[in-house]
């Protein structure tokens, strides 16, 4: 007899005291994806003050309901400007989340353009690099001890074919997670979560790139079943670990990478 698999719910803010986030000043950048709206929507519930920045067209398809800054994260200079004016507004910066960074089609890296290239990393690692040069001192000005979270993949860790620029894009943020842990502490903590594949408009290219009612890149009922939980991964499966790194219980972890996947990789 065949037993049908248990599937335990994702973390909720819930499953966090109440005030686990109060009064932290925070600011999510990419705010207005999937992961991003479920994110606000939990720490907002646990007593978080938060800001968000994001294309301009993600915040015009998505308002966020909370101050937010338009800008291109692949422009250093919009992107200092807009995390300034969140500093100013939310009256300084404890914790910021970078949820920054999108995926284009597969692609043989022998095959992949030029141009697709530049456009990855660009998007993807310079993106983390400019937002974390910006961030920082606002971090470090903190009382309560910065903190800051980029979002990694597992694809950086673990290769897999026709990924293009995208796995080495997210290799090196993870590297850049190490260094700039190693660079900032005791005063400011940097990690990393790493989702697999997450049903949200990502899988459609991301939220202000894409339409995002087209065919997703995976089957998500056809990717479930490859993973040994059992399912594709929904946002608060993400924010959960996310908003663990961003509360007192995670004051120990600096440096470090979540992966969240479901079993599929295993370092």
């Amino acid at each position: 007899m065949t037993t049908a698999p248990t599937f335990h719910p994702p973390a909720t803010a819930s499953c966090w005291a109440p005030d686990a986030l109060s009064g932290l000043r925070l600011l999510v950048a990419g705010g207005c994806g999937g992961i991003g709206r479920e994110l606000l929507s939990q720490a907002t519930a646990l007593g978080a003050r938060v800001g968000v920045i994001d294309l301009p067209a993600s915040i015009s398809a998505h308002p966020p309901g909370v101050p937010n800054w338009a800008c291109d994260a692949r422009d250093a200079a919009s992107l200092a400007g807009a995390v300034d004016a969140a500093a100013q507004t939310l009256g300084g910066l404890d914790a910021c989340v970078n949820l920054i960074g999108f995926m284009t089609p597969p692609c043989p890296l022998a095959s992949t353009p030029v141009q697709t290239w530049d456009e990855v990393i660009r998007g993807n690692l310079d993106s983390a690099f400019y937002m974390s040069r910006a961030v920082l001192p606002h971090l470090q000005a903190s009382p309560r001890g910065g903190n800051l979270v980029h979002t990694a993949s597992g694809l950086g860790a673990w290769a897999r074919p026709n990924y293009g620029g995208y796995g080495p894009a997210k290799a090196g943020l993870i590297l850049l997670t190490r260094e700039l842990a190693l660079e900032n502490a005791p005063r400011v903590r940097v990690n990393a979560v790493a989702p697999g594949a997450v049903d949200t408009a990502f899988l459609r290219g991301g939220t202000g790139r894409s339409d995002e009612n087209a065919a997703p890149s995976v089957d998500p009922q056809a990717f479930g079943q490859l993973v040994p939980l059992g399912r594709i991964a929904v946002p608060a499966d993400v924010v959960g670990p996310t908003i663990f790194l961003l509360t007192p219980a995670s004051s120990y972890l600096t440096g470090q990478t979540l992966y969240i996947n479901g079993g599929t990789y295993m370092p």
